[in-house]
């Protein structure tokens, strides 16, 4: 005999494991009205408790795409693949990613997300660009993909309805950090793109959503097994977030940046970062057989203009000044600089990406609730990144606001964010390990 619906919430409370017909159950039951709030969040905190497994968690992932719709890109030829990060501070590489592999031949349907908390959204960077639309309708969002290669949306109200209501109790019941409810909430949301291959950047360190690499590695196979078992082709790329990445944090600042790269230039860690990631995209949509070869074309995307010029075809095609990507400089910054120098000589050993990116929130670049609005204009430029040498009283960054008394609440923790010492630093490199099936 079938159980109900509170046996259900009772058996997962004592540790028991649900078939995936009664997972299905609880999320059809939550988005038609028959389980109510109460009762999710109680599924909830036994979850985070007692776990999921992967069979179970595969069920919830699906459950949660299907309470929408589900994009269909048959009509786009190609592997279509996608790559979602779990957030940092100066985290910019999709603005730079997506049209670059889409430059290289792979399709890049991106539905992205705006920031909250310490960390930015890919969202809030792209409409820094005069006219940029993120809220399209699945239709053109098809249309623009099979046209140009790639387009970069937010997340519409069709798409996973029942992560977005549930994240909304996960938020307020303490349960947000529960791995398996993390890994349903990504990929049900990604899966719903229409993808064929997904490459995750999970980001390690102080600045990022994981403190600890044992957890972020936990996280990390946990998506690659239950992505994998849901039919698609997925890998995982541990990479480093202690410092912030490039040497932008805001929104204008950092669409700036990434568009840099594009140009064939950008600090040496973005430029890593969207490489590797590429590299990995390229090589699951069937467009090089190895990265060392995904890597030479990527570049060469880069050096021909093939990248920007896909570029240009996107911005302009979700209503953005396309000008803006021939010259970044166009985007507009805040125009008062409130200059961060150093206190003695020596070399930065470390800027901490948690007290920079709390700076750029508390300035108006992110924020800490989802209605609030942010200024695209304000932001972060560091100038000396770790191991890089610095003589006292030289800039080490600079903060762009509208009024200089506007820098005075964030001008001690950015300092602060700063440690300096007598020798360099031993390099930590940027990719710490990779994760496949």
């Amino acid at each position: 005999m079938d159980r109900t619906l509170v046996e259900i919430l009772a058996a997962k409370r004592d540790g028991g494991t649900l078939a995936e017909a009664e997972v299905h159950r609880l999320i059809t039951s939550f988005t038609d009205g028959a389980l109510a709030d109460y009762q999710m969040a109680a599924f909830l905190m036994a979850v985070f408790f007692r776990g999921l497994d992967d069979v179970e968690t595969v069920a919830l992932t699906e459950a949660m795409l299907h309470s929408g719709s589900v994009l269909d890109l048959a009509a786009v030829p190609g592997t279509k693949v996608d790559k979602h990060s779990t957030g940092g501070v100066g985290d910019k590489v999709s603005i730079c990613l997506a049209p670059l592999v889409a430059a290289c031949g792979v399709p890049v349907p991106m539905v992205s997300g705006r920031g909250l908390g310490h960390t930015g959204g890919t969202l809030d960077k792209l409409e820094a660009i005069p006219g940029f639309r993120t809220d399209m309708s699945t239709a053109d969002f098809s249309r623009i993909v099979g046209e140009i290669g790639t387009c970069m949306i937010g997340q519409t109200k069709d798409i996973a309805p029942a992560d977005k209501r549930i994240y909304a109790l996960r938020d307020v019941t303490a349960t947000v950090e529960s791995i398996p409810l993390i890994v349903a909430s990504i990929l049900s949301k990604k899966l719903a793109e229409g993808i064929d291959g997904l490459v995750l950047d999970v980001k390690v360190g102080r600045g990022a959503f994981m403190k600890d690499e044992k957890r972020a590695r936990d996280l990390a196979d946990k998506l690659v097994r239950v992505g994998t078992r849901a039919g698609k082709k997925v890998v995982a790329i541990l990479t480093r977030m202690d410092a912030p990445l490039g040497r932008s944090v805001g929104n204008a600042n950092e669409t700036r940046e990434a568009l840099e790269v594009l140009h064939g230039k950008g600090p040496a860690d973005l430029v890593e970062c969207t490489l590797v990631l590429g590299a990995e995209m390229l090589v699951l949509g069937g467009k090089a057989k190895d990265t060392t070869e995904a890597t030479s074309t990527l570049r060469a995307a880069i050096a021909s203009g093939a990248a920007i010029r896909v570029m240009e075809r996107m911005v302009a095609a979700q209503g953005g000044d396309a000008k803006v990507v021939a010259e970044p400089s166009r985007l507009e910054v805040a125009k008062e600089i409130v200059e961060v120098r150093s206190p003695r000589a020596g070399f930065v050993s470390d800027i901490d990406a948690l007290a920079i990116g709390l700076a750029g929130v508390a300035m108006g670049a992110g924020r800490t609730r989802a209605d609030q609005k942010v200024d695209p204009a304000v932001g972060i430029e560091i100038d000396r990144k770790p191991g890089e040498p610095v003589q006292v009283g030289e800039v080490v960054a600079r903060i762009f606001v509208r009024t200089r008394s506007a820098a005075d609440h964030v001008l001690e923790r950015i300092a602060g964010a700063f440690s300096y010492a007598d020798v360099a630093p031993a390099p930590a490199p940027l990719v710490i390990d990779r994760l496949s099936l």
